[in-house]
């Protein structure tokens, strides 16, 4: 008769902690396990086996749902190796299209970041950018919308006090100019 383990031992065994193997079962992708007379959960090396295989799909992103397409093609003798490899392409086809937004992203932010002058002054091309974003309907697909106006930036704002080291800036003054400037009182 066959070894079967404690939780404690098929979750050091296959690589996962017990909470996970629990939680395994009660989403029902691991059959429930064996119990002793005293209630403590059984695995066999099968279930070890099952829960190897459900470490290593999540760790290439897979899904509770696509490994369980998985296990269940697995599990299948007469299951066509087309169907398994249609399942893991379609995953691979997401994770390069979610590469593709993530580099938009990347470029975006770079974008501007590059047009912040990081210095003492209030100004901020960066919360500009995204104020004047959050007025605009997305284009269809844009992550990272047009290029930036770095030129117009400033033009866009009333005349600000210059800081100094020796005259603090006048916050307040600048705010009631923007306000009057734009008819608010």
């Amino acid at each position: 008769m066959a070894r079967l383990m404690n939780i404690g031992e098929a979750a050091e065994a296959a690589g996962v902690s017990a909470k996970m193997i629990r939680h395994y079962e009660q989403i029902g992708l691991v059959p429930a396990a064996a119990r002793t007379d005293s209630g403590y959960r059984q695995y066999s090396e099968r279930d070890v086996s099952i829960l190897r295989f459900i470490r290593q799909s999540r760790q290439l992103g897979f899904s509770m749902e696509q490994i369980a397409n998985l296990l269940g093609l697995w599990s299948d003798d007469r299951r066509a190796s087309r169907e398994v490899k249609a399942l893991a392409q379609g995953h691979l086809d997401a994770i390069e299209e979610k590469m593709r937004e993530m580099a938009e992203m990347q470029r975006a932010l770079k974008r501007l970041v590059t047009s912040c002058h990081g210095d003492d002054d209030p100004h901020c091309a960066i919360l500009d950018e995204l104020a004047v974003r959050s007025t605009e309907a997305p284009a269809p697909g844009a992550v990272g919308g047009q290029p930036l106006r770095k030129s117009t930036a400033r033009a866009a704002h009333p005349a600000r006090p210059q800081a100094s080291a020796s005259a603090p800036l006048d916050l307040m003054a600048w705010t009631r100019n923007i306000h009057a400037s734009s008819g608010h009182h």
